[in-house]
């Protein structure tokens, strides 16, 4: 488990739902709850956080939710006890996930690619645990082609980084680059917020 990733986590736990819990969760529900509607089978969420997502979750789905974060976690459990369906939280670092290669019918993420270290790698894994030809769905913010909001980003990732998630990557590109195929992107404000909805290989294209 990659122990900086996770000290720092650990860290911003203490103030995330002060900082994320309101404003931004209301604004970006509906978004997250379309783009959730769509769950069905056995379901791999990253990262689970506090749990400020379940209430977006459809009812009645069987999700395995994970974090490399304890303290985030532990802040989990009490929205993951009041989901009206099966909810399983589990700490993990999405780089060294020890589920089984194709244990998930789908996969999804909200703001969680803007964190991963290697973000390539760590959505490689994810393409591992999912079934040939499952769905990744992502709420995710990403990097800017438009002028001068990449500028922006670009000037301001050094400090962001270094206080949380980095906010210019590429995150269209890691997930072709993968080895999924994007299939939609919605761009939810501007071209920062949006969510992708790509499908790993089928048997017949692996």
């Amino acid at each position: 488990m990659n122990e900086k990733t996770q000290r720092k986590w650990d860290s911003a736990a203490k103030l995330y739902d002060l900082t994320g819990g309101f404003g931004p969760e209301k604004r970006w529900q509906p978004h997250k709850q379309r783009l959730f509607s769509g769950m069905y089978g056995k379901v791999l969420f990253l990262a689970a956080g506090t749990g400020l997502d379940f209430a977006s979750f459809p009812p009645g789905q069987d999700i395995t939710a994970i974090d490399i974060s304890a303290g985030m976690l532990e802040k989990a459990k009490p929205r993951a006890a009041t989901y009206q369906g099966e909810l399983q939280l589990r700490q993990m670092d999405v780089h060294k996930m020890d589920f089984q290669t194709a244990s998930f019918d789908q996969i999804y993420t909200s703001c969680t690619f803007c964190s991963v270290p290697d973000p390539v790698a760590g959505l490689q894994a994810l393409r591992r645990v999912l079934k040939p030809g499952g769905r990744l769905g992502m709420f995710e913010h990403t990097g800017s082609r438009t002028f001068p909001f990449g500028l922006m980003l670009n000037v301001m990732n050094p400090l962001c980084r270094h206080l949380g998630p980095e906010i210019n990557r590429d995150t269209e590109a890691n997930v072709e680059a993968a080895g999924f195929a994007i299939e939609k992107i919605t761009n939810v404000y501007l071209d920062v917020v949006k969510t992708i909805e790509a499908r790993a290989p089928s048997d017949e294209q692996t």
